[in-house]
């Protein structure tokens, strides 16, 4: 395990987080008390990657009209509208 003051932290940052991503225990301390604890970052698994093409092929559905156009009512006739 390694421990280092803030001040030594910031001047030997890089060698500090070359320790913790080698999965050493780094402890950031103030006035002799720990208060930082560094641990290298895990990606979270998220069970796909975006990046791969095709991967959902047959799992995503859509409605044969989905682009199909709407009709929001935006051809009644003004006067209409304002009666409404």
């Amino acid at each position: 395990m390694t421990f280092a003051n803030i001040h030594n932290a910031k001047t030997h940052l890089s060698k500090l987080v070359a320790a913790a991503e080698a999965g050493e225990d780094v402890v950031i301390a103030r006035a002799g008390k720990p208060v930082v604890r560094m641990i290298p970052f895990e990606k979270p698994d998220t069970g796909f990657d975006f990046r791969v093409p095709d991967q959902f092929t047959g799992e995503i559905w859509m409605s044969d009209d989905f682009d199909d156009p709407v009709d929001f009512g935006t051809n009644d006739d003004p006067e209409d509208l304002a009666e409404r």
